[in-house]
């Protein structure tokens, strides 16, 4: 076999990994993207890796959200709101960490990862309301949880499911499933507000979102009939989340204190 047809097999094969967790837990779509770009695939400049990662997750959120409003798990109110209120956050977060290290910019994700996770963690075993909806009385903290999220997912060159999951529940006390299908929102409007402005600069590469596009459409079906059935044991998407998020910092921390 090529060393072409491999890279491209192992572009592909990623794209279902990303697909899947997007899928799943609605985040940890740029989580895996960028460091699967950069480790696994072996793209040499990290702003390369998290552009197209942008633009693959957005598309590949946009396929899981399909998906979860099939299985009516998405909160379109709510969704709105946060999405409408990250996106110019996530316009100038971006112009910030490009200006940034790419080194230091995972390092600083990963261990941002890391207190996202112990979060997490810490409200396993609360299910939320399933009846939680935006109303006048929380709309403002919907509205700046959105708008922080917006900021630290342009900067860090993220989709932000990992805090946008969290960031729904902490404000609406929705059920983690129902954050997973809502989150699908707000991840594809900051990931494609991220694309455009790393777009803008040259850091995408089209070849590779392509393929990781079309292994992620296929993940984002399988995780989200997944998600589905983890949701009915307590606390056990919640502690996937967590998991799935220190592991793949661990990593990250490792490979950037490596150099």
């Amino acid at each position: 076999m090529s060393s072409d047809v491999m890279h491209m097999l192992l572009e592909l094969l990623s794209g279902v990994v990303v697909g899947f967790t997007l899928g799943l837990i609605g985040g940890g779509g740029s989580i895996l993207a960028v460091p699967l770009m950069v480790y696994v695939v072996g793209v040499p400049n990290a702003h390369v890796a998290i552009g197209t990662s942008a633009v693959s997750v957005a598309v590949n959120a946009l396929a899981g959200l399909g998906y979860h409003a099939r299985a009516r798990t998405v909160k379109w109110r709510c969704a709105g709101i946060f999405a409408s209120c990250g996106v110019l956050g996530a316009l100038v977060g971006a112009s910030a960490g490009k200006a940034v290290d790419g080194q230091r910019l995972l390092l600083c994700f990963a261990i941002l990862m890391i207190v996202v996770g112990f979060l997490m963690l810490r409200g396993r075993h609360d299910q939320g309301c399933a009846d939680a909806q935006c109303t006048r009385d929380n709309a403002p903290r919907v509205m700046t949880f959105g708008g922080l999220t917006g900021l630290l997912s342009g900067f860090f060159g993220i989709g932000g499911g990992f805090l946008i999951v969290p960031g729904l529940i902490a404000s609406t006390h929705m059920p983690i499933l129902n954050a997973v299908g809502t989150s699908l929102v707000a991840v594809a409007a900051f990931g494609l507000s991220t694309a455009l402005n790393y777009m803008l600069s040259g850091y995408v590469d089209w070849g590779m979102a392509a393929l990781f596009i079309v292994g992620g459409t296929i993940g984002s079906y399988a995780g989200m009939r997944v998600s589905r059935r983890m949701a009915g044991s307590s606390g056990a998407l919640t502690i996937f989340f967590a998991g799935v998020i220190f592991c793949v910092a661990t990593y990250m921390i490792w490979r950037s204190l490596r150099g």
